[in-house]
């Protein structure tokens, strides 16, 4: 049974009863991950995106109270517009209970859509381990991803944290890293982090088989499917790490929740705002990408 505060869309309950793919997207990437207005520009977009890949789009947000799967226009815009209240796992129930306007991360997105029967999750790119002496500082991501069966599509993990650790820590938790269309992990500005992935799948139709195949043995377990940054738009990684180096030599004695948005603000500074059109240009091409792993997957639990 679903809980009562959780309101699915009619077009997306009525895509879940008719087994057609839909793509769950977060809302935090709208409320915190742009600049007005760019922000609502990259919430159509990746709509759009999903539309144009044959699957339904369904935003996640928590509205007044309400958790809300599969967002209108101008539920977007309030998101887009007004302060909003960053959701993730940990913080749904206090959003719900104190009604407030929440946008959820990719860990209360991947709550979810698993919740409400979603397997296909569109974002930008997910958290992980950070760097040095914030290296206890864990995104609720990774653990989320190890207990919602879910397939994650993102652009690995953001280029500001320790991704050798965040690998690390996704293969301690059991989740399965797939490339698809690349055979290293991304870093998010970059198509090659160096790190090379053990998994590496092409083609949509044999990616549903694997995710089918993972969750007959995994049942409550999720996947992360690496997908890179269009390649016309990247950075090279050395010039990202010497980025990326400079940012963190800036941060000295900025910790906890502000230290993940003053480097990326950072990176964009130095970078002249190319960090932010890449992440704009990433989070709609995994939009797409997500698109198709959903129809191929939808196709596959066909009789």
């Amino acid at each position: 049974m679903l809980p009562p505060f959780l309101r699915i869309d009619d077009e997306v309950r009525a895509a879940l009863e008719d087994g057609a793919p839909l793509v769950a997207l977060e809302s935090s990437i709208v409320a915190h991950g742009f600049p007005a207005p760019e922000n609502l520009r990259v919430g159509h977009e990746m709509v759009a995106a999903v539309r144009a890949g044959g699957a339904l789009p369904a935003q996640v947000a928590v509205l007044d109270g309400v958790v809300k799967v599969g967002l209108d226009d101008d539920d977007l815009e309030r998101l887009a517009t007004q302060p909003a209240l960053k959701c993730s796992s940990r913080d749904l129930a206090y959003a719900v209970s104190a009604r407030r306007l929440g946008a959820t991360t990719v860990a209360a997105t991947a709550r979810i859509a698993a919740l409400a029967g979603l397997r296909v999750f569109a974002t930008g790119g997910i958290g992980g381990v950070h760097r040095g002496q914030d290296a206890l500082d864990v995104s609720a991501d990774l653990l989320e991803l190890s207990r919602s069966p879910v397939a994650v599509i993102s652009s690995g993990a953001k280029s500001i944290l320790d991704l050798p650790a965040t690998l690390e820590a996704l293969e301690a938790l059991g989740v399965p890293v797939i490339g698809y269309g690349c055979r290293a992990f991304p870093a998010f500005h970059a198509v090659d982090s160096g790190l090379a992935l053990a998994q590496q799948v092409d083609d949509a139709t044999a990616l549903a088989r694997l995710m089918a195949a993972h969750w007959s043995l995994v049942p409550e377990g999720g996947l992360l499917i690496c997908h890179p940054p269009p390649a016309d738009t990247a950075m090279a990684r050395h010039e990202l790490e010497a980025l990326v180096a400079r940012a963190l030599a800036d941060a000295q004695g900025v910790h906890g929740p502000a230290l993940t948005p003053f480097l990326l603000q950072r990176l964009n500074d130095l970078s002249g705002g190319r960090t932010l059109r890449i992440n704009h240009a990433l989070a709609v091409a995994n939009a797409g990408a997500g698109a198709r792993i959903a129809c191929a997957y939808a196709d596959l639990a066909r009789p």
